[in-house]
């Protein structure tokens, strides 16, 4: 990492949780315009599924299922 970076997540550290979190919001959706084609490509995504959940092909599980399966996977 440059310099510049370590002095800004030094600096970042010493902010408040609402400022930190302010700040990760601004620094995420400024990757935004990287690949403008993503975003697009994970609506057709969410579309497909909705669709198929909506149909009925789409097989669900619980989330207590996933959630426990997940803790037994990241302890």
């Amino acid at each position: 990492m440059t310099e510049t970076v370590e002095q800004l997540k030094s600096s970042a550290v010493a902010l408040t949780l609402p400022e930190r979190a302010d700040l990760a919001y601004f620094l995420l959706t400024s990757m935004k315009s990287e690949d403008e084609g993503t975003e697009a490509a994970w609506r057709v995504e969410i579309a497909r599924h909705v669709a198929e959940i909506r149909s009925g092909n789409a097989v669900g599980r619980p989330v207590e299922d996933v959630l426990v399966e997940l803790r037994e996977q990241y302890p």
